[in-house]
């Protein structure tokens, strides 16, 4: 999917504001390119009642976050809690490799 910003795919991190305003950060979960829509799983939002929830975005109104180099120590456990929470084995193995690489360095 291809917008005149960024190009899409699934597990971007994105941001944007759902219909109500609110602020909605979170990861693509999966998308539909016929409706020009993304189905974004909800980290963190201003509406904590829809934290963890799937919701649909026009890619219109959703922006693409930039990948961080390097993650701290924390941030990569609470992103492995999340892969675990959300059955990610993929993204779980790839975080755990992460995390084992940073302790490995500081030792």
């Amino acid at each position: 999917m291809e917008t005149n910003k960024m190009i899409l795919k699934t597990s971007d991190w994105v941001k944007g504001k759902s219909r109500h305003g609110e602020l909605i950060i979170g990861y693509i979960d999966s998308m539909n390119v016929l409706k020009e829509a993304v189905n974004v799983t909800v980290v963190e939002s201003d509406n904590e009642a829809i934290i963890g929830m799937t919701i649909a975005m026009p890619i219109q109104i959703v922006e693409s976050l930039p990948a961080a180099e390097s993650k701290e120590v924390a941030e990569l456990e609470f992103l492995i809690d999340l892969a675990l929470a959300t059955d990610d084995k993929e993204w779980f193995q790839d975080l755990s490799s992460q995390l084992n690489e940073k302790k490995q360095a500081v030792n």
